[in-house]
């Protein structure tokens, strides 16, 4: 298999198996590899009618000593038992989830990128309602599929600063809704501002908060960091998801000699802040270069435009830990 690990870009592609399991009357079935890439699903079946779905997202890196290592999956388990929680489906046991992850990832091991190449495996969990329901109510019968997909940057410009604008137009979820958890309706919702934000010349938004539009929310699909006088600063809010990225970071900062605030931030901070970021599992850490505010006609620059040093050096302090370069003190990684 030839493939220019190099210049991938973050997609879906072809691989030999995914993985599945169903739950049916009250016990997850044994999990099963397959080839086929296609679901035969029940036309009433609630995933399709009433939203009941959520996905994770985490990696497998090929390390510096040629070893196998996914990135903190007990946390990707955790968050997809709180989504399926608050979204009245089967919850996946936390083992059987990382069996599956291990699993599958081994069934595939060809397609994870070589070290060197800066691109990793992506692995994508969904879960959903496969029961039909014509009332509205949870389905009796869920399927949980893990995938996976060699990807490279998930920004075009890769650890480059992008350029964000802020979006008062919509809401990406509602102050007691389900922006806490992964679910599929909350991306759905998001697609009408990314695609504006795109045709206008920027990479990605920033969500402020659906009740006062006062507090900056999410940047697009990835939470978002800023620092200023030795503080790591993110917001904090249940319309927010907890990055598990930006929990990494948040311990790292801490060791690097930061001092972290998680809490509400209110947008007119953006004027004072020394840098900015995105994080999360697809892209890691992207620097903002400038916040573009269309009702003041104002942009926000960060660092002149460039990477600051602090997200220079949380972004090579995580990659490191994920590659194997540097000792996984925190025991993130699931070596195979």
């Amino acid at each position: 298999m030839e493939l220019d690990w190099k210049n991938l870009g973050f997609g879906y592609m072809k691989t030999d198996y995914n993985i599945r399991s169903y739950y049916r009357d009250g016990a997850w079935t044994t999990p099963v590899l397959t080839s086929d890439e296609t679901v035969n699903l029940h036309i009433a079946a609630t995933a399709l009618h009433y939203g009941q779905n959520a996905f994770e997202g985490l990696k497998a890196f090929r390390g510096a000593d040629g070893k196998v290592r996914i990135f903190r999956p007990d946390e990707n388990a955790k968050r997809l038992r709180s989504s399926a929680s608050y979204l009245r489906m089967a919850e996946p046991p936390v083992e059987m989830f990382i069996d599956m992850v291990r699993e599958v990832v081994k069934a595939n091991e060809r397609y994870i990128p070589p070290y060197g190449t800066g691109a990793s495996l992506y692995i994508r969990p969904v879960l959903f309602g496969s029961g039909p329901q014509v009332g509205v109510k949870p389905a009796d019968e869920y399927l949980l599929i893990i995938f996976v997909s060699p990807v490279g940057p998930y920004y075009k410009e890769g650890f480059n600063p992008i350029k964000v604008i802020i979006d008062r137009d919509h809401d990406r979820a509602a102050p007691l809704g389900t922006g806490h958890i992964k679910a599929g309706g909350n991306y759905g919702a998001s697609l009408i501002s990314s695609e504006e934000a795109h045709h206008k010349g920027y990479p990605s938004v920033l969500y402020l908060d659906a009740r006062e539009k006062k507090y900056i929310d999410e940047s697009g699909a990835a939470n978002f960091f800023a620092i200023r006088d030795g503080k790591y600063i993110t917001p904090k809010s249940h319309s927010i998801l907890p990055s598990i990225t930006n929990l990494s970071l948040m311990t790292l900062a801490e060791e690097l000699g930061l001092k972290v605030e998680a809490r509400p931030v209110e947008a007119t901070e953006l004027s004072t802040f020394e840098e900015a970021g995105a994080c999360g599992t697809a892209a890691v850490i992207s620097p903002i270069g400038s916040v573009f505010d269309p009702e003041t006609n104002h942009t926000y620059v960060y660092n002149n435009g460039e990477s600051g040093p602090w997200c220079q050096k949380l972004y090579h302090k995580l990659r490191a830990i994920q590659y194997g370069e540097e000792p996984d003190n925190h025991g993130w990684n699931l070596i195979l």
